[in-house]
């Protein structure tokens, strides 16, 4: 059979505009691998909400939960029930990735057992302390613990090995301090390490700058440091970096999506589009902001191997910390 030129070309533009549409959601969801409230609840919220606000989807997105172990039970359920779903977008964070780097998703299952799609934003560690702690500084503050690692009490949401208890140890290498030396207290979320911190029974609290904004404002607690690689803008302005304080401390607290292993290049590709388009849109941006977050616009493949490095560096922090034997 024959075609002339023209009847090729067409027929090229009808393939080229066939592919680009071969997929579309028909009942997207989010899962927030959680209880209702949390984290991962504020990141669903964030696309659910987001891309509505830009005119992105004309199918409203269910908010799914499904809670444990840090995303580790939909992390298995995706991966066991839903490989090829392009329907089902699963939240997680910095503190998934670390569950996954010490293989404690399974140990069949670690960061190729998913396709990491988009960015909703990232918050940056911190360390906070009462506001009437005697330190001002970060030096201050390490000098004492240097003096006596075990006079001094580090709680967080999360235990040995945790996201928090990383942070507080990378603070501790960074002064010079052994991390296993230091006293730390495990709690049930940031509310409980927080209640903690001004009842007086801890002393250091290495949170998230985000959660802190409403008690540093009123002036409960003091925000000695920010763990991110440069100042932040807004309130958190006049806040030094660890970095410039003299300290080698960062960490960043990501927060995005991923979809199933198996799913098809399209459905990637369309969600990937999908974010870029809401990067470019004020209102998705502004969801972003009232959830405490910072943009980080980033997606599709540029976005998978960034994640993939993130596990990889946290793989190498925690079996430097002997949490990986």
């Amino acid at each position: 059979m024959k075609f002339k030129l023209p009847t090729l070309v067409l027929a090229a533009g009808l393939a080229t505009a066939m592919n680009a549409a071969a997929f579309e959601p028909s009942k997207p969801e989010c899962i927030a691998p959680a209880k209702p409230g949390g984290g991962f609840d504020l990141t669903c919220r964030i696309i659910s909400n987001g891309f509505k606000e830009a005119g992105l989807t004309d199918i409203p997105m269910a908010v799914k939960f499904m809670p444990g172990g840090v995303g580790a039970v939909a992390y298995n359920h995706i991966n066991a029930n839903r490989r090829d779903d392009g329907n089902a977008l699963v939240a997680f964070s910095s503190g998934s990735l670390l569950n996954i780097a010490q293989g404690k998703f399974g140990k069949n299952l670690d960061e190729n057992s998913a396709r990491w799609v988009g960015a909703a934003g990232v918050d940056y560690g911190a360390v906070i302390v009462s506001a009437d702690a005697p330190w001002n500084t970060l030096a201050e503050l390490v000098a004492a613990v240097k003096a006596d690692p075990t006079k001094y009490v580090v709680g967080a949401g999360g235990g040995v090995g945790s996201q928090d208890w990383m942070k507080a140890a990378i603070l501790m290498k960074s002064s010079g301090v052994d991390p296993k030396s230091m006293r730390y207290v495990a709690y049930e979320g940031g509310g409980e390490a927080t209640a903690a911190l001004m009842g007086g029974h801890i002393q250091i609290y290495p949170g998230d700058v985000g959660e802190m904004v409403g008690q540093v404002a009123a002036g409960k607690l003091k925000m000695l440091a920010v763990m991110a690689p440069e100042r932040l803008e807004g309130e958190f302005a006049q806040i030094p970096t660890a970095k410039e304080q003299g300290f080698d401390a960062e960490w960043t607290i990501l927060r995005g999506y991923y979809l199933g292993p198996d799913v098809s290049d399209d459905a990637y590709n369309y969600w990937a589009g999908q974010f870029e388009k809401a990067y470019a849109s004020d209102a998705f941006l502004k969801a972003v902001h009232e959830k405490g977050l910072i943009p980080l616009k980033m997606s599709g493949k540029t976005f998978d191997t960034y994640v993939k490095s993130r596990v990889v560096y946290m793989r190498e922090l925690a079996t430097e910390a002997g949490l990986i034997k």
